[in-house]
């Protein structure tokens, strides 16, 4: 039982909300992480919000114009009626297609057809309910996105290993993941989440590296260990350097082993700049399953589905396929691109073009919509609350050692202003 939750508890102690709470409803909790933070910044970051994972220019979200232009104009069809439990059909298929079109040399024969759900936090949840029983574990990046222990550990009771995904290099830290795994592996089963361009860093993994990740789960499968390797993929597409693995390691992972199950979970939330449509997608694969064995997986995720939420939105899915459809898409999506990579740019170029900072420590990041500062000798809490309530800048603390700064929220031209705040408040901090 986590400290916030029994804090909850005891405020709800003697009443009938206490008498009622299952074991689960108990566990739960709000953390003061990203969503609170952020929320502590939408009042005082007067200067610049660099918080929570959204694009905005002049202090509005960057939105497509097929998305602008068909809210008014969906059927009652489109609109009010339910959605199927997986989602529709024409939805479903055209996200398959997209998934080939931008993974091209994946096998299409060996993923299912992905199934809609509320959302890549529900889609993670999902498979935490079909894959994780009490005291199961599962290997994540640290850092990692804050919402990782509420859906694993703290829904299904599982046990969250942080392990160093970044080390002191440019890159991943492959010793590290390949120790973990192995460590795993000789359990008889590996339970996995790679999670690129990550969050918090803004890191995707070089093609070299992409390989190891591939031989270090190819290993342990011929091991005889089962693997279940899980792709949040929330941020696919948004890359900036030639040298990234341009395709979703669920690629290698469909086809590779058939001891390795691959779960991708996916959709135009962040890509496709919709972040409030809620929209995401559950895609299955593994060399050894066919379509009656992907048929009863989607059926079991429908059941997930239909005892939640019973269907995902329907608007958005109708929205989605208006967007796509729409000839003006794909030249907007390259110019808000563009606009993310400038903004990369202008980061990179500061911290570059500065001496290294004595506290403030820079992880590897090439592609997303953050990057992210390891604290050494201050807290990153109180870091961020400096900044917050004396500069007006808003950013986000993690586990009291690291700082995310969201810089698809900023717009170029402050950059080097809030950077240059960061440094110096970090500086006074550290000296005391």
């Amino acid at each position: 039982m986590t400290s916030p939750a029994e804090e909850l508890n005891g405020v709800l102690q003697g009443t009938i909300v206490s008498r009622l709470l299952s074991n689960l409803g108990r566990r739960f909790y709000f953390p003061r992480g990203i969503i609170a933070q952020s929320a502590e910044a939408k009042e005082s970051a007067h200067v610049a919000n660099g918080t929570i994972g959204m694009a905005f220019k002049n202090g509005r979200p960057l939105i497509l114009s097929a998305i602008a232009d068909c809210m008014p104009t969906l059927s009652p069809e489109e609109s009010v009626v339910y959605a199927p439990t997986a989602g529709v059909e024409s939805a479903r298929l055209v996200w398959k297609d997209l998934i080939i079109q931008k993974n091209p040399s994946i096998n299409a024969g060996h993923i299912s057809l992905p199934a809609v759900v509320p959302g890549l936090t529900a889609g993670l949840s999902y498979t935490a309910d079909m894959f994780f029983n009490e005291g199961d574990r599962i290997l994540v990046s640290d850092p990692c996105w804050d919402n990782y222990d509420l859906i694993f550990r703290t829904r299904r009771g599982a046990e969250v290993r942080e392990v160093p995904f970044f080390g002191r290099g440019s890159g991943l830290n492959l010793d590290s993941i390949r120790k973990a795994v192995r460590e795993e592996a000789k359990t008889g089963t590996v339970r996995i989440l790679l999670n690129f361009p990550n969050n918090p860093s803004g890191y995707s993994p070089t093609i070299g590296e992409e390989e190891a990740l591939v031989e270090i789960l190819r290993e342990a499968a011929d091991t005889g260990a089962d693997v279940l390797v899980i792709c949040d993929d929330a941020y696919f597409g948004l890359f900036y350097e030639d040298d990234i693995s341009k395709e979703s390691p669920f690629v290698r992972f469909s086809s590779l082993h058939d001891k390795i199950l691959a779960v991708k979970v996916d959709g135009p939330i962040k890509e496709d700049y919709i972040w409030g449509f809620r929209m995401g997608f559950v895609t299955y694969a593994c060399r050894a399953l066919g379509p009656s064995h992907y048929d009863a997986l989607i059926r079991k995720l429908m059941g997930a589905i239909r005892s939640s939420v019973s269907c995902a939105n329907t608007p958005a899915q109708y929205i989605m396929l208006r967007a796509m459809e729409d000839k003006r898409t794909p030249p907007e999506k390259e110019v808000f691109l563009n606009t993310l990579k400038s903004r990369y740019k202008k980061v990179q170029s500061f911290i570059r073009g500065n001496p290294p900072h004595p506290v403030l420590k820079p992880l590897p990041f090439n592609s997303g919509y953050f990057m992210c500062f390891r604290c050494e000798g201050i807290s990153a809490e109180k870091l961020r609350q400096k900044l917050l309530y004396s500069q007006g800048i808003g950013a986000i603390s993690l586990e009291d050692r690291y700082l995310r700064i969201a810089f698809a929220g900023i717009d170029e031209d402050k950059i080097e202003k809030v950077y240059r705040l960061i440094y110096d408040t970090a500086t006074e901090l550290a000296s005391g």
